[in-house]
């Protein structure tokens, strides 16, 4: 949610499909999935624009502290949305935490929403987006084969083809929103994976719709 016209539409659209194949379809949790964002970069303003009260933009948001934080696939490939954290060694630290709760400020919960990988340095730094962490490609290397893992595949950073690799291609970034914020111009992106683990990236760009051009000049800052 937050960074487009459309939020109440897609994640109204997302639950309708969980709801329909429960078994089909896993709704992670992304650091925008808060109270405390939502108000600030739109998704509250949209819900009080479209239903002329806060109640729809309350339940979404209660919705979102019961949303996965992780999931893991084949046993062998962990999805999040951000990365990794200092004070999370191993999956079973993770299935520990109590996520049923407000996205904190900092913490491990934290760190899996807003966290990057580093493609130039080792070790972690402090994020400059000012939650999480960036980590280098030592502790790719070295969280993946404490836990078996074979990669990390992550969202949460815009990449112009729709999906990058980094860390020796251990971790892969996928952005599925094309022309992001109706301005960046960036193809999106969707991984497909086969029965014999074997990867397939679907790119594709933004949907033509009329006044697009007239929607880009007026994109709100909080877009950005």
């Amino acid at each position: 949610v937050d960074r487009g016209y459309y939020s109440v539409e897609t994640v109204t659209a997302l639950v309708a499909l969980k709801i329909r194949y429960p078994e089909r379809i896993t709704l992670l949790r992304g650091n925008h999935e808060s109270r405390m964002i939502t108000q600030t970069y739109g998704f509250y303003d949209e819900c009080q624009r479209k239903y002329q009260d806060g109640e729809v933009w309350q339940l979404f948001t209660d919705l979102f502290d019961f949303l996965p934080l992780t999931a893991l696939v084949n046993r062998g490939i962990f999805c999040l949305h951000g990365g990794l954290s200092p004070s999370l060694k191993t999956l079973d630290q993770i299935r520990e935490l109590d996520r049923i709760q407000e996205v904190p400020q900092d913490g491990p919960m934290s760190d899996l929403l807003w966290s990057d990988p580093d493609p130039d340095n080792d070790g972690w730094s402090i994020s400059p987006r000012g939650a999480g962490y960036t980590f280098g490609k030592n502790i790719t290397h070295e969280f993946n084969h404490q836990n078996g893992i074979k990669l990390i595949a992550r969202a949460h950073q815009l990449v112009m083809e729709g999906y990058d690799w980094g860390h020796d291609r251990k971790v892969v970034t996928i952005f599925s929103a094309p022309n992001y914020c109706y301005r960046c111009g960036n193809q999106a992106g969707i991984m497909e994976l086969d029965e014999k683990e074997h990867y397939t990236f679907l790119q594709f760009d933004p949907a033509p719709r009329k006044n697009e051009d007239l929607m880009a000049k007026k994109a709100p800052d909080y877009f950005l």
